[in-house]
């Protein structure tokens, strides 16, 4: 039951930090780089949310009890 759990806390969380690196791509148009685009998003706390879930997905499905 724990692991589905962190399954979804993970997905939640890589859902989020996706979202908001898509929406945060819209400064590009604006004259910006795709440099100062990765500059802009490094920055950003909630932009770390994506790897965070990646992390949590990942140990989940690794240490799930495989019978």
């Amino acid at each position: 039951m724990w692991y589905i759990f962190w399954l979804l806390v993970g997905f939640g969380l890589a859902t989020a930090g996706g979202v908001t690196l898509i929406v945060y791509l819209n400064i590009i148009p604006a004259g910006l780089s795709f440099f100062d685009y990765i500059l802009f998003v490094m920055d950003r706390p909630e932009c770390y949310l994506f790897p965070v879930g990646l992390l949590i997905i990942c140990i989940t499905v690794l240490l799930y009890p495989s019978e």
